[in-house]
This record gives structure tokens, C-alpha cells and sequence, in this order.
């Protein structure tokens, strides 16, 4: 089945197009413990506020009025310690690219939307060796709000020259299904970051993956056909 309009899969990054979610949990905790954070655990995390720019998870962890300067300081000094701990361990999930090159010659239209930074996105796409596959990458720097809020979808849409009810989102974060959910998207949940029960409280998921292996192109383009948002199930 080929896409009969500009539909689009607009990925997030971290815990999507690979299982890194641990390694920036791990490096926020370090961080924090500097500050007397002791309580503030990986799961905590994860489950709060993963895939959220870091001066917002700065604002809801440390303090709601830090600066932008010492926000990105900080963001930085924890994007060290990400890179230092995952450098040999970042590898593509499962299935990903068979999925990425048969979505393209179905003639979707791909994009990545992500709460990293311009420097940890090229960091993880060097590794990975797929930027050539995504038309457009959009960070939280390009928009006035980052996740939970729609803005980097609704721009990722924009750049692919989709509406949003032609777009399916991919996501592992609750922050990012529910930004997709505000933006009108239909959305993947991953299982790297959160378990699947999860998820149960969101009507704009169409499927829940451990990873790409076996998730048929043809399947989601359907979805997009009919118009609906039942949830798949394995």
C-alpha cells in the first residue's frame, strides 16, 4: 500500500531510533546529586519528565526559575556525562532501518521530532548512520515549547508538508505521546522507556512495540486511510 497523500512518520530520537533513555536517566541523577537531589532516582525520570527539553526538566526538578544561561550550562555538563557512558553502547533498534526503507519506498514521508539538542542529535545519527533517511529534524530550539506541548511535531508536519491527521508519531516518553496527542497525531508507543499499562490512559495510540521488527508499513498507512484509533495489539 502506498501512501495516496503526503503522510508522514515523524520519529522521536532517544529510546526510539535507539534504547538510550537509561544513560541520560543516569546522568540527570548524577548531576542532580550535586545539588542534594538524593531522592530523584532513574525511574523518576523517566516516567516524569524523559523526552522533555532539559531546561524544563531542570524547572520541574531543581528550580522553576532558573535562567535559560544556567539551564543550558547544566544541560551541557549533564550531555557530557550522557555521551561518555554511552559512546560504545548506541546501536539501532531492532528492525529499525528494514522499517525505515520500507516506509520510504511507500513513500513516506519521514522526520525525526526530539527533545535533544542539535549536538547530542548528531552525535546519535553519526553513530546510527541514518540521517540521510529523515527529510526533517526538528530540536526544541526551533520552537517556542517543547514537549508536552505539540510545537516540535506540528513544525516536523509543517516541514514535511503534512497535515497532522496523515501523521503517525513515535514515541517511548508519556511527555512525547501526549505532545503528539495535542497535535492531532496518532502515535506509536515504544516500550524502551516506559511498560506498556503506561500507556493505557492515552486514545491516540494506534500501536505499542518493543521494537520495529515485524511492524508492517502497510498496517499504520491503514490506519491513516480509516481514520481511526483503535489500539493494535500484538
Amino acid at each position: 500500500m502506498a501512501c495516496d497523500r503526503n503522510c508522514a512518520f515523524i520519529f522521536d530520537m532517544d529510546g526510539v531510533l535507539t534504547d538510550n533513555m537509561r544513560f541520560h536517566a543516569d546522568s540527570w541523577v548524577e548531576l542532580f546529586r550535586d545539588f542534594g537531589l538524593e531522592g530523584l532516582d532513574a525511574e523518576r525520570y523517566l516516567v516524569e519528565t524523559a523526552g522533555m527539553r532539559g531546561l524544563d526538566v531542570l524547572r520541574y526538578f531543581l528550580d522553576p526559575k532558573i535562567s535559560e544561561a544556567e539551564a543550558e550550562r547544566l544541560t551541557e555538563l549533564k550531555d557530557f556525562l550522557y555521551r561518555t557512558a554511552s559512546r560504545e553502547r548506541i546501536k539501532p533498534m531492532a528492525g529499525l532501518e528494514a522499517f525505515l526503507d520500507a516506509s520510504r519506498e511507500r513513500s513516506v514521508r519521514l522526520g525525526i521530532g526530539t527533545g535533544a539538542g542539535p549536538k547530542n542529535i548528531d552525535y546519535v545519527l553519526n553513530i546510527l548512520k541514518i540521517a540521510d533517511k529523515f527529510e526533517a529534524i526538528v530540536n526544541p530550539y526551533q520552537v517556542p515549547h517543547g514537549k508536552p506541548h505539540p510545537d516540535i511535531f506540528l513544525k516536523a508536519a509543517e516541514l514535511l508538508g503534512a497535515e497532522p491527521s496523515s501523521c503517525i508519531v513515535f514515541e517511548d516518553a508519556l511527555p512525547g505521546v501526549e505532545a503528539a496527542r495535542r497535535a492531532g497525531m496518532r502515535c506509536v508507543a515504544v516500550t524502551t522507556t516506559n511498560e506498556r499499562s503506561m500507556f493505557s490512559s492515552f486514545d491516540n495510540i494506534v500501536h505499542i512495540i518493543d521494537d520495529f521488527s515485524g511492524l508492517q508499513v502497510d498496517d499504520l498507512l491503514a490506519k491513516i486511510k480509516s481514520n481511526t484509533t483503535a489500539t493494535l495489539t500484538e
